[in-house]
């Protein structure tokens, strides 16, 4: 288990447990009182530093590496039924953008989103979860196919932004990115979008429009990174607390500007703290939207999706 900066405090009295439990089972001292007080402590130690997050250490927890990622969600909640689909039928396979039909019961579902590497090499192999226009292009591709054959669409957003490389923009990137935009707003089927780590820039939104947006407790979601927004005012990075403070990021933030529908409760200590509950939660959130989006028509689907971007960043003085 790895701890972030102001994690270390637990991770202090974990220790602090662990040695008083090994002195009890190697010897005849009843040590039993010591670790009910340390468990104690550390519960209110764990609620206390969670209950009292900053931006910047959601944007930590975020990233987090024991986090899980699209395709931890996607074989935990569609099991043996997921079937990946490949490639963008014009350039290549992005492997950074994952995608293919899974279910949840007997319900089918088109499953699409970032997935990142857990060490150096499946890192690189996945491009750090940045997309290059292909995979935009390859995630299009199967939300149009989900909506020849009346299947919904469950994207699971976890980038640090669309790849900036010059290659990339030499294929469009901006383009494609708009492209999604504008297909996501009209497709004729439910589109539910989980964010499940990093939200960054136009890379999340390429596959960001949906009729329910929901954000997991201890993720971000901005038009910009923390330490860009830090190195473009400030010319330094030393400055992204104060830059993830002012950008309004949090999901909490982003509720109450009724940028996304709802927030997803995760377990103390995050996502990876507890990763079956997150999974079961998620699923069933996934489930209970489908089930209140079904009941509307393909037109009235879109009408409600498109009036309900067109009202955000409205206000009345």
């Amino acid at each position: 288990m790895e701890y972030l900066e102001f994690e270390l405090p637990i991770k202090e009295l974990e220790d602090q447990l662990q040695k008083c439990m090994i002195i009890g089972e190697e010897s005849d001292v009843d040590v039993s009182e010591t670790c009910t007080q340390i468990e104690k402590k550390l519960d209110e130690t764990r609620k206390d530093i969670y209950k009292n997050l900053t931006a910047w250490q959601r944007v930590q927890l975020s990233r987090h590496p024991n986090r899980p990622y699209t395709m931890d969600y996607i074989n935990a909640i569609c099991g043996d039924t997921f079937l990946e689909l490949h490639g963008d039928r014009n350039v290549k396979d992005d492997k950074a953008m994952v995608g293919g039909l899974g279910k949840i019961g007997d319900q089918s579902y088109m499953f699409i989103g970032q997935q990142k590497g857990y060490n150096t090499k499946t890192r690189q192999y996945r491009n750090f979860g940045m997309a290059n226009p292909e995979g935009y292009r390859k995630a299009l591709r199967l939300m149009k196919s989900a909506e020849k054959f009346g299947i919904p669409v469950v994207c699971f957003i976890d980038t640090p932004g669309a790849y900036p490389g010059i290659e990339a923009e030499e294929r469009g990137q901006g383009e494609a990115i708009a492209r999604n935009i504008l297909e996501m707003t009209r497709l004729q089927v439910p589109i539910i979008v989980v964010i499940i780590g990093e939200g960054a820039s136009g890379g999340a939104l390429g596959i960001g429009v949906g009729d329910k947006v929901l954000m997991l407790e201890n993720t971000w979601y901005s038009v910009i990174s923390p330490e860009s927004c830090s190195s473009i005012l400030w010319r330094s990075w030393e400055f992204k607390e104060q830059a993830a403070d002012a950008l309004k990021l949090t999901a909490t933030d982003m509720k109450k500007q009724k940028l996304v529908d709802e927030i997803v409760k995760e377990p103390l200590g995050g996502a990876h703290a507890n990763r079956e509950k997150t999974f079961e939660t998620v699923k069933n959130k996934i489930s209970s939207h489908y089930e209140e989006l079904k009941k509307l028509s393909p037109k009235d689907l879109v009408k409600s999706r498109m009036d309900k971007y067109s009202n955000m960043g409205v206000f009345n003085e």
